[in-house]
């Protein structure tokens, strides 16, 4: 669940700051005027900084933390944490990621700097050297001794800097990886604090979008900008200790407001299309006297010992054999061993069934690979004079890798 997240951290009974404050929306007029002149101050700007909280990824079906019904607030309140939508695994980014994205390949955003840890903004496409991620992600790791991250495709098992027990890829390294989530009483981490520091005096213009603005000090990056003689929107439903120093404070909901931005500067949201790949291992031996054994293995792009989240079952048949057994594979791993009969062209049949949570059109996946079967070879020794010769069978081993990249996400947004 998304919720596992909040479940990883250490128990604290004091949260901080305010929570379940009352949520103020805007009328219709007022929004559609403080939108445009939001993208007024956009289109004005030569360098933004963009500061987000969870409330951008309330669309997306998961749960804010400080609103009336976030989880925060129902834990003080001893009562049932609100249910997510989705998972962070199969969570697609909202119109507001999306637009955001494009902001920052458009060159008008200069850098993001977010408070959330579902990883959605790496997903949208933003560059890593574009984004901080102040409370980290729960899809990457790091590796202590090279510095090297690695962003997976399924969420770390840890929180709080704890070792993942994988190991860094780096030849020269193998250092032990590390998850880069922050547990409650973790520093930021220095370098994505230090380059939001120097982003945020930069900026000419600082949209916070979605956040309470209330746990330091990730809260006083913003005001850098204003500081420094530039200005400050702030986009949320809830009051801010930061409201006075705003120079347009908006009360509606982050998507309405970056669709009506986006409609204003006449500028597209891209769609979001979620590409994956499953990596397929066939290795043969030979030797055996029985025939050839043949091992097909599919497994995660990040390692052989790397679960696949979006992955439910496998189906792998042979085609034009029909005496080989076809396999269904309904736990990982998906190993898959059968005895070919003997040498020559195997076709084979891969089936993937991702999870319920993938869109019907792209949760069944279908390819075919041929297999050329090993020959058996033989060599014919003797030993000493007029002795028979002898027949001895040689082991031989091959095996080959195909990448399966299959679109599982898309979404179209509209302005």
């Amino acid at each position: 669940m998304s919720l596992g997240y909040a479940e990883k951290l250490s128990y604290r009974d004091d949260l901080g700051g305010q929570l379940g404050e009352p949520e103020i929306f805007d009328k219709a007029e007022a929004l559609a005027a403080n939108a445009q002149h939001l993208a007024d101050m956009v289109r004005a700007s030569h360098a933004v900084i963009v500061f987000t909280g969870a409330g951008i990824s309330t669309a997306c079906g998961i749960p804010d933390f400080r609103g009336p019904n976030g989880v925060w607030t129902m834990q003080r309140a001893g009562k049932p944490l609100p249910k997510a939508r989705c998972s962070f695994t199969t969570a697609t980014p909202s119109l507001t990621h999306m637009a955001i994205a494009e902001l920052v390949r458009r060159g008008k955003v200069t850098r993001v700097v977010s408070q959330n840890v579902d990883g959605l903004h790496l997903r949208s496409g933003i560059p890593r050297d574009k984004l901080a991620e102040l409370h980290g992600n729960c899809f990457a790791e790091r590796c202590p001794s090279c510095k090297k991250e690695y962003i997976r495709d399924f969420e770390i098992e840890t929180v709080g800097f704890k070792r993942t027990g994988r190991r860094c890829a780096e030849m020269e390294c193998k250092g032990r990886l590390k998850d880069f989530i922050l547990d409650w009483e973790d520093a930021l981490p220095e370098d994505e604090l230090t380059a939001s520091e120097e982003a945020a005096s930069a900026a000419d213009l600082a949209i916070c979008l979605g956040t309470s603005l209330q746990i330091t000090p990730a809260c006083d990056l913003p005001l850098r900008t204003p500081k420094a003689g530039g200005q400050l929107v702030i986009v949320n439903l809830q009051k801010t200790p930061k409201d006075k120093k705003a120079a347009l404070l908006i009360r509606g909901k982050a998507d309405e407001v970056m669709r009506a931005v986006m409609k204003s500067l006449q500028i597209p949201v891209p769609a979001f299309v979620r590409q994956d790949t499953f990596l397929l291992h066939i290795s043969q031996r030979s030797g055996s006297g029985r025939g050839i054994s043949l091992e097909a293995r599919v497994s995660s792009r990040h390692g052989p010992e790397c679960t696949m989240p979006l992955v439910q079952s496998m189906d792998i048949s042979f085609l034009d054999h029909d005496t080989l057994r076809p396999g269904k594979l309904r736990t990982q791993p998906f190993v898959l061993t059968r005895l070919l009969p003997c040498p020559g062209t195997y076709r084979m049949a891969v089936t993937i069934n991702l999870v319920d949570a993938i869109e019907a059109d792209n949760r069944r996946v279908e390819r075919t690979f041929s297999i050329e079967a090993l020959a058996t070879h033989h060599d014919h020794s003797g030993s000493g004079d007029g002795a028979s010769q002898r027949r001895k069978r040689q082991k031989i081993t091959t095996s080959q890798t195909e990448e399966i990249t299959v679109t599982t996400q898309e979404v179209k947004f509209e302005l």
